[in-house]
């Protein structure tokens, strides 16, 4: 086993030696490490920019995508977000000890489901160096041990955001072991995460397909994951021409690079303007890909390929194409669909009850922005990542995601006949 592998193994078991004192934190406690911390990243906000500036200025050498360097960018607004962020899961509820649910049965007992941590989340993820605030300050919130593992181009940005979390929390009296970095660029720490069961109790990645297949295909730990944010938005033959128009390129333009951009437009072959939106699409500076019926709206449009359907552009980009009613729409969904946000546009409360009922989606919005799927949109106050699975947890992860249950039974001398 290699020298950072022994290492992340050593960090690990240091993790857990710290469990049960999250586990007795107290709920004041918490909240007042996370508010710390918030204090610690606004200290350090200067430190923070100059250690992005740089990691930016490498990532461009290297030729990083724009969709990889919109994530990786931080200024002085997205790291205002980034503390609010902190602030906002520090004032939430502390989810530990909740009690679920509580039964009397005949004989005395009374069973409680109460909620408890999972014990150590390892996070696996790329560019974004606000996933280091929020996971810290997820993770602590729900009493778990949090070992964080950020891509080589981030480096700089996620060392110093580390720097100032354990700073906040050590200041309250916590562990520093509850919130650790992998200051390595080296691959051996990701395999050796993917290999530590019985020591990490959950791993979460967060990136691109090739890091979540990575880790779903090596994990020998349960696993949180989506590995495609490949959302659609319907726009029903019903649908209100300015609110499909505003909502189609918001979705798609507001920002193209996150998870729950808009990648497929799919308009109904009923609705009246089809080619003012797609109009209003390119002139928003966005490519439309689209089929034969869509490329006959808008000279501008080009032929879609058959990979089209399936591909997560996080560009300005969008595959398009006229269906055969609202069936037809959930259909391609189904086929081409990644589990992850759907959007229908309609002012038909039966097509949209049908659609939400017939999406196997994490996410279905009714005239909403795909944009919108987000944690902090959501009141979670930030987000773990978007699990697009059906088991324990789905859509944007944050407190509630990262706990589990135990039941507690109690009885007065009650035996069982």
């Amino acid at each position: 086993m290699s020298e950072v592998a022994d290492h992340l193994l050593e960090m690990a078991r240091a993790a857990r030696r710290v469990l049960p004192i999250l586990a007795a934190a107290s709920d004041q406690q918490k909240a007042d490490a996370l508010m710390g911390c918030s204090q610690a990243l606004d200290n350090t906000r200067r430190a923070i920019l100059d250690a992005n500036a740089a990691d930016l200025a490498a990532a461009q050498q290297t030729g990083l995508s724009e969709a990889m360097l919109d994530r990786l960018a931080l200024d002085e607004v997205r790291l205002d977000g980034v503390i609010a962020a902190v602030e906002h899961v520090a004032r939430l509820p502390d989810p530990v000890g909740q009690v679920i649910d509580e039964t009397r049965p005949p004989n005395g007992l009374v069973l409680q489901r109460v909620r408890i941590p999972i014990g150590l989340i390892g996070i696996i993820f790329e560019s974004r160096p606000n996933v280091t605030a929020d996971a810290a300050a997820l993770a602590l919130r729900s009493g778990n041990a949090v070992i964080l593992r950020g891509g080589s181009e981030a480096i700089r940005s996620n060392r110093t955001i580390h720097a100032a979390m354990v700073a906040g929390l050590t200041k309250a009296g916590l562990p520093a072991d509850a919130v650790q970095f992998v200051d390595s660029t080296d691959r051996a720490a990701v395999g050796a995460m993917l290999g530590a069961a019985g020591l990490i109790d959950l791993i979460i990645p967060r990136g691109g397909k090739s890091l979540t297949s990575r880790v779903m295909a090596e994990a020998r730990v349960p696993v949180l994951a989506h590995l495609d944010g490949l959302c659609h938005t319907y726009i029903d033959k019903a649908a209100d021409p300015v609110k499909a128009e505003a909502i189609a390129v918001n979705a798609k333009m507001r920002r193209t690079g996150v998870c729950g951009s808009m990648e497929t437009l799919l308009i109904d072959q009923g609705y009246g303007t089809p080619d003012a939106l797609i109009g209003a699409l390119i002139d928003a500076g966005c490519e439309v890909r689209g089929d034969e019926a869509v490329c006959g709206l808008d000279d501008r449009a080009v032929p879609a390929h058959a990979e089209d359907w399936t591909t997560e552009f996080l560009a300005p980009i969008v595959s398009a194409a006229i269906v055969d009613g609202l069936d037809a729409a959930m259909a391609h969904i189904a086929r081409y669909g990644s589990h992850h946000t759907d959007v229908i546009v309609t002012e038909d409360d039966a097509a949209a009850n049908r659609f939400v009922a017939g999406v196997d989606s994490a996410i279905v919005m009714v005239n909403a922005s795909s944009q919108f799927a987000d944690g902090g949109e959501f009141g979670l106050g930030a987000e773990i990542g978007i699990s697009t699975g059906r088991l324990h947890a789905r859509g944007p992860v944050a407190l509630e995601g990262l706990t589990t249950y135990k039941w507690v039974v109690r009885g007065q001398g009650t035996i069982r006949a």
